[in-house]
Formats: structure tokens, sequence, C-alpha cells
């Protein structure tokens, strides 16, 4: 496992530092290009010198020198070309190893997770569980059982008085008059029409009231 781990960072290290020369390689290969496309560039300039001094074997000296530079330009690019399928190459192998590494520690991950959690295991707990909540069930039927005196009332006596108390309540609301005639309204005095009012007749004085009545006005007169 240890040699798996630290095999990694060596793997990916030595990825990169060959791809770091590779680059290395790839410019010093430009590098070189550039001086040979100036050197051809400056002998076809000779070139034109010596033609123009009637030179014609100096003049054909250098465009042969020119040729050879074009060829080993030619050559550098193929080098190029090589250097850039090769890095192309190895990017791709190493996404693919990368990938291939993260499946399999993916894969080593889930077989781990699944012998934590294999089948025996969890039917074990499932059990467990169904155990617990059928206890839990008991208890709170044990402890919504009545106890004490209110376990001794008998059920069936005590829906036959509900029935009687309901059955007497019925018949309460049967015996009610179904609506009451409201009352006739009384007229104001001022409201009943006049000769069809009654005239009550003045209370009759006592005996008692008439003899000091009478002793009043005696007084008054002397």
């Amino acid at each position: 496992m240890f040699t798996r781990l630290f095999g990694k960072p060596k793997q990916e290290t030595n990825a990169l530092v060959t791809l770091d020369k590779l680059n290395e390689t790839l410019e010093m290969l430009e590098k070189k290009e550039k001086v040979l496309l100036k050197k051809a560039s400056a002998e076809v300039e000779r070139a034109k010198e010596f033609s123009r001094a009637k030179n014609k074997r100096a003049a054909i000296q250098c465009l042969k020198r020119k040729r050879l530079y074009e060829q080993q330009v030619e050559q550098l690019g193929n080098y190029q070309l090589r250097l850039h399928d090769q890095m192309i190459m190895l990017e791709g192998a190493k996404a693919t190893t990368e990938t291939v590494d993260a499946l399999r520690t993916g894969a080593a991950a889930m077989k781990a997770m699944q012998k934590a959690t294999n089948i025996d295991d969890v039917d074990k707990t499932m059990d467990e569980i169904n155990e617990q909540t059928e206890n839990m069930k008991l208890i709170s039927e044990a402890l919504s059982t009545p106890a004490g005196a209110a376990a001794d009332f008998d059920e069936d006596e005590l829906e036959a008085e509900l029935e009687e108390l309901e059955g007497a309540e019925l018949e309460e609301q049967l015996l009610q008059p179904a609506t009451t005639a409201p009352a006739a309204p009384i007229a104001a005095p001022s409201q009943v029409p006049a000769g069809k009012q009654q005239t009550r007749p003045a209370p009759k004085k006592s005996t008692d009231e008439e003899d000091e009545l009478a002793a009043l006005q005696a007084d008054m007169a002397l």
C-alpha cells in the first residue's frame, strides 16, 4: 500500500521532468532553426553580391551552402514534429494514468465501504431496529393502559350511560317549540288615536282623608 502511495508521486514527477526536458529540447531546436534561416538568408545575399561582381563560382558556392542550411532546417522541423508528437502522447498517457489511478482509488473505497456494510450486518441492524421499535410500542401500550380506580370502570356501562344521555338530550330538543310568536308591540300613549283613549277613574279617597281635608278647610275659613 505504501509502495503504491509513494510510487504515484514518483511516476508523476518523472512524467513532469520528461515533459520539461522535451520542452527544453523543442526550444533549442527552434533557436537553431532561426539561426540556420538567418544563415541561409545571408548566403542568398552574398550570392547576389558575387553575381553582380561576375563571380559565378563564388555565387554558386553560396547557393550550395544555402541549400545545406535549408536541409538542416527541414531536418530540425522533423525533429520538432517528433517532439510535439512525443509530448502529446506523454500528456495523453499521463492523463490516462491519472484517470485509471482515480478509478482504482474509487473502486478501493467502494470495496472498503462494502466490506464495512455487508449484507449480514445490514440484516442484523434491521432486526435490532425492528426489535427496538416493537419494544417501544409495548412500552407505549403499557403506559396508556388505565391503572388504579380507572381500571375498574366497565366500558360497556359507560357507553350505555353515554347513549342514555344522548337520548335524553335528543328528546328534550324535540319537545321544544319550533318557533316562538313575537310579542305584540305596545303603543305609546301619544300614538293612541284621539277619542279612543280610556280615562281611568280617579282613585277614591278614604274616609280619613276626607275628615282631614274638612278640618283643613275649617281652619282656613277662620
